[in-house]
């Protein structure tokens, strides 16, 4: 059966000739992508004063993990399958630290194979690699798909979720637990928040660009279509990711990320009664941010040698790296003061901290950051110091 749904879908996505809401009436399963209306595209917003369609929103900047705009942005809410985000960071961690390669041929299970809801109709015994399996995991949210890969690392569904918490906790997740690995409705919940936390982390991972960035695709050696259920990636500019969602009790729900100009944003909205007021609010808020903010990195200015007493050095090199700094556009320009110890004694070891570099604008106090010996001065001692002196000595000899 799910042999003739394969073929029988890769003739409407090549031929284009069958609508998506026959498809939906042909066969007994969800296609495996989202069905969409015309994106209804919301105005550019240089301010942003809520009113959007949904439960919570939350519009964080990357890499400052700063929070620009906030809406119920703890509130237990299901998030339906914005959860396979978590799933994706352990897949992607796990290939980070060679536990699995991407080439890996994964068998899929009788279990995995059983998921409801959206999948790309995995048959139990089939293979597939980690590549194919994490396309469809991200590409068209496949439960099936994420339950395979799952099982591929932990061994279990159950192994993989207690994993899954336990990043969780790690990364502060304060308003989540997980029950699944795909999000359908349980007694799993998160927020706004932690979304957002999750996302950041998962953008750490350049890997995954390779996949939330696909407009269509295929598995299967081309015989099996893929769409993104995540229709920012096609209609808005910079879209980078992130994942889409929709179950009846979550509703619709989306965390989207975007880049331009060196700013990367994370949009989270949960609980959308539409899934074309999801992207609108989506869009709403990271329009919001790009009009309104920017990020910069100052120049690493050189520092002149600090003095240290009772070293085997007079002096020690400083060095330190300045934090991307998120600023509202127009603003002045960012002025760094240095302030440094001014007694160092020896020891001095590499990368002590001698100081901080306070990064202001207009008087106000933006960031810091540590400034930090660049090499090491051991203390003088009585056998270095007798050293010391024979070598002057012998310079005047």
């Amino acid at each position: 059966m799910k042999r003739f749904l394969v073929i029988f879908m890769t003739a409407v996505f090549c031929l284009g000739t069958v609508s998506a809401a026959a498809y939906e009436e042909a066969v007994a399963y969800p296609p495996a992508y989202e069905v969409f209306e015309e994106w209804a595209q919301a105005e550019s917003a240089a301010t942003l004063n809520g009113g959007m369609d949904c439960k919570a929103a939350l519009l964080m900047e990357a890499d400052t993990g700063t929070i620009l705009y906030q809406s119920n942005e703890t509130e237990h809410l299901p998030i339906a399958s914005v959860t396979k985000i978590m799933s994706t960071l352990l897949v992607t961690e796990a290939l980070d630290k060679g536990k699995i390669k991407i080439d890996d041929t994964v068998t899929v299970s009788a279990y995995a194979a059983s998921m409801g809801g959206s999948q790309v109709y995995l048959e139990p015994g089939e293979q597939m690699s980690v590549d194919e399996l994490l396309k469809c995991l991200i590409v068209v949210s496949a439960n099936d798909a994420a339950v395979a890969l799952a099982e591929h690392i932990y061994g279990s569904a159950e192994s993989f979720v207690a994993a899954m918490n336990e990043r969780a906790k790690e990364l502060g997740m304060e308003n989540t637990h997980f029950s699944n690995t795909t999000g359908l409705d349980d007694d799993g919940y998160s927020c706004a928040l932690d979304v957002a936390v999750m996302t950041r982390e998962l953008l750490k991972h350049p890997v995954i660009f390779n996949y939330t960035t696909i407009w269509m695709d295929t598995v299967r050696d081309g015989a099996f279509g893929l769409s993104n259920t995540n229709r920012l990636v096609r209609f808005y500019k910079g879209a980078n990711g992130m994942k889409t969602g929709f179950t009846t009790e979550a509703m619709y729900c989306l965390s989207a990320t975007a880049l331009r100009d060196g700013m990367q944003l994370i949009a989270v909205v949960l609980g959308s009664s539409s899934s074309e007021n999801r992207f609108a609010a989506a869009k709403q808020m990271l329009d919001f941010g790009f009009a309104n903010y920017r990020v910069v990195k100052p120049e690493a200015l050189y520092l002149q040698p600090l003095a240290v007493k009772g070293g085997t050095a007079e002096t020690v090199k400083l060095e330190y790296a300045p934090p991307t700094i998120l600023c509202e556009k127009g603003g002045s320009e960012i002025e760094t003061e240095f302030v440094l110890e001014k007694k160092l004694k020896a020891p001095v070891k590499q990368g002590q901290k001698v100081g901080e570099a306070i990064f202001s604008t207009e008087g106000k106090e933006l960031c810091r950051c540590d400034i930090t010996a660049a090499e090491a001065v051991d203390a003088i001692s009585f056998g270095s110091m007798f050293g010391l002196i024979i070598k002057n000595i012998l310079s005047f000899v």
